[in-house]
């Protein structure tokens, strides 16, 4: 039974986007405990922005080293090797992992130096005795990167043999170890309890991958070829890749040091606002596009543009059916979400009401951002990487100058409305580009499909809007449940009603019928 488990293999891409997606929902519930008991043990105030401070340049760490390599190239030339030499394929994979060993070895070590300069540049309106405790927080959570640097190696490889479910656990037990730290290790360690529950769910997001790993067959060796034609080429695709990721980097890096000059709890609001705002982004755009990349990176190395187009647009449209109306959602309900997730404790109501302007904003780009992951993945099979980063250098430089305009005057939520706006453009650069590659696929229905779903979900967050006042005398957790049930069948009535073919998918999966290969709009099955 366990062996069945740790060796499931998804056979579609559509099946792989509902593994991905339902461990995703078990992961971002887990994520949203994990603020609820964050928000109600410390509201938004000093310790939590000290906290989401100390993240960041572990996380750049991360990003760019370990994401860079992982995302741009390894699988795309892990799967080109496996289906030439499989030997070839493990040497590769040792080497890269190795290679990414020691790179992270040093570079955190040498950062845990300068972290108290570097700490400055994070949040530089913050006083000397907040800088030393993020500090602090900062250089245990250097240990985090390592870990979460071998378990991206392993992930691409389960990714690569289609073991989508046992990769999917890596979140899951990340955000244990986190909730672990906050319900256990604060109480004896006080605020570096959360910086140790970081690192013991980077440990277990690495740990639960390996037994996976070894039943497809990798054993580790102690090989350092770093000369390996392969790891030339992810080499190669690095650059772009790495400096795309950190242009995001240095766009969290800036709202973080924004919000550090606002008012106090105003990078707490930022990032709970966040990563409420994720968990849709996580269940759909992110889902859709891990599953998708195994694929379109196939399609890619056997240069057949007319399958890859075709897997493509129907995890594009798929990502749009679910994204649009989840965005309105989540404005109409920006106030109940938030009071549901995180008001308790110490979580004043001005905070609630300051986090739920900020998730309203958020939810702007919630579309965007899912189909921007998509898009990214789909040049990078092509181990086109350079063209997504020159669009993104543009979108960046937009979304920081809008937001700190936009913060001048409204405070943590104008930060969140330049992160939207600067998102869409974004979108719809990529979108060009994408058309002006593939020139020869037609684009109709995307746009057809498009006007449907937004008509769709307008009409659904109006009977949304009205069920929350028809139901505002009985308590918030049955207002809203109400409100979304109400809202949710409206918007498959209105889909049912405008002949949005996408619903026909979403019914299936709900019947448990899953009728993939009879689906000639997805066209994902394995050849």
């Amino acid at each position: 039974m366990l062996k069945r488990v740790l060796n499931n293999k998804s056979k579609t891409i559509a099946a792989a986007a509902v593994v991905l997606g339902a461990a995703s929902l078990i992961s971002r519930f887990l994520g949203l405990v994990r603020d609820r008991i964050l928000a109600g043990t410390f509201g938004a105030g000093d310790e939590l922005d000290i906290y989401y401070a100390a993240f960041r340049i572990p996380d750049l760490v991360y990003s760019l080293l370990v994401m860079g390599a992982i995302s741009a190239g390894f699988i795309p030339v892990f799967i080109n090797y496996l289906e030439k030499d499989k030997k070839g394929a493990w040497r590769l994979a040792n080497n890269v992992l190795n290679l990414m060993t020691l790179s992270l070895i040093a570079v955190c070590a040498l950062l845990i130096i300068f972290s108290s300069w570097l700490i400055k540049l994070v949040a530089p309106g913050f006083p000397e005795d907040k800088l030393a405790l993020v500090v602090n927080l900062t250089r245990v959570m250097f240990l985090s990167p390592l870990f979460l640097g071998l378990s991206a190696v392993l992930g691409g490889i389960l990714q690569s043999f289609k073991r989508f479910l046992v990769y999917s656990f890596g979140p899951i037990m990340y955000n244990l170890g986190i909730i672990f730290g906050a319900l256990v290790l604060v109480k004896y360690f006080g605020l570096l309890g959360l910086a140790y529950g970081v690192v013991l769910g980077a440990f277990l997001h690495m740990a639960v991958q390996i037994p996976t790993a070894v039943l497809c067959g990798y054993r580790w060796r102690p090989v350092f070829n770093f000369g390996l034609e392969g790891v030339s080429r992810i080499f190669r695709l690095m650059p772009p890749r790495v400096l795309s990721l950190g242009l995001s980097q240095l766009n969290l890096w800036v709202m973080t040091a924004l919000a550090s000059f606002l008012s106090v709890g105003s990078i707490a609001v930022y990032n709970l606002a966040n990563n409420i705002w994720s968990f849709p982004v996580g269940i759909f755009g992110v889902s859709f596009a891990l599953a998708a990349f195994p694929k379109l990176s196939e399609f890619a190395q056997k240069k057949d543009k007319t399958g890859f187009v075709k897997t493509f647009s129907s995890a594009l449209r798929q990502i749009l059916f679910f994204t649009l109306p989840a965005g309105v959602f989540f404005v109409v309900l920006r106030l109940q979400i938030v009071q549901i997730i995180l008001g308790a404790g110490k979580f004043s109501e001005a905070n609630i009401v300051l986090s739920s302007q900020t998730l309203a904003f958020f939810s702007l780009s919630l579309f965007s951002e899912s189909l921007i992951l998509l898009f990214l993945r789909g040049f990078f099979a092509w181990e086109d990487a350079w063209r997504p980063f020159l669009i993104g250098l543009v979108a960046v430089g937009l979304r920081i100058w809008l937001a700190k305009y936009f913060s001048g005057f409204m405070g943590a939520p104008g930060l969140a409305l330049g992160f939207s706006i600067g998102s869409v453009i974004n979108l719809i650069l990529l979108f060009a580009s994408f058309r002006r590659k593939f020139g020869e696929f037609n684009f109709l229905e995307t746009p057809l499909l498009f006007a449907k779903v937004v008509l769709s979900s307008l009409l659904a967050g109006l009977v949304l809007f009205y069920s929350l006042e028809y139901f505002s005398s009985r308590s918030i957790l049955v207002q809203t449940a109400f409100a979304v049930l109400a809202g949710g069948l409206s918007y498959l009535f209105f889909a049912w009603l405008l002949r949005v073919k996408e619903l026909n998918l979403f019914l299936s999966l709900m019947a448990g019928r899953l009728p993939w290969r009879k689906a000639k709009s997805l066209e994902m099955e394995e050849k």
